[in-house]
């Protein structure tokens, strides 16, 4: 039975730590990683007490082992655009194919007050669990990254 740990603040890191947090994250996104820094940045945004920052962790133990981490930022843009992003989800690479990553999505829709929306890769097999889970396509996302003077 998996069991669920919620990190809202710095000082919930008592039985997990930031690095570890980082580095499971780091290690199990594989090729869908961001680098440590940007996984650091958005565990401080999600522990920000900044008007219309915030978020949580929610780790998935198994046997006392971490087997899967969730970061959930708030948006502060009620109304217009969904009140939460999952921004990183990641099970360890060994544990996949168990309903674990199924698991912390359900968690996450339970715990989260309003509307949740994520990014996902089009070839990421992740995404078939998003789509059987409820989640929908309503927009392709596009960017406009400008060169670096």
């Amino acid at each position: 039975m998996i069991t669920f740990k919620q990190l809202n603040v710095e000082e919930d890191f008592k039985t997990v730590s930031k690095k570890e947090i980082i580095d499971f994250l780091h290690t199990h996104l594989e090729q869908f990683r961001d680098s440590k820094e940007a996984i650091e940045k958005c565990i401080n945004y999600a522990f920000s007490k900044e008007e219309g920052k915030g978020g949580y962790i929610l780790t998935g133990h198994l046997d006392n082992k971490m087997v899967g981490v969730v970061i959930m930022n708030n948006t502060g843009m009620e109304g217009y655009i969904p009140e939460n992003i999952l921004v990183y989800i990641a099970v360890d690479g060994t544990m996949r194919g168990k309903g674990i990553g199924a698991s912390l999505i359900e968690e996450v829709i339970n715990r989260s007050e309003g509307e949740i929306k994520l990014h996902v890769e089009y070839d990421n097999p992740a995404k078939r669990l998003y789509e059987r889970l409820g989640f929908t396509s309503k927009y392709a996302e596009m960017r406009f990254t400008k060169p670096k003077k």
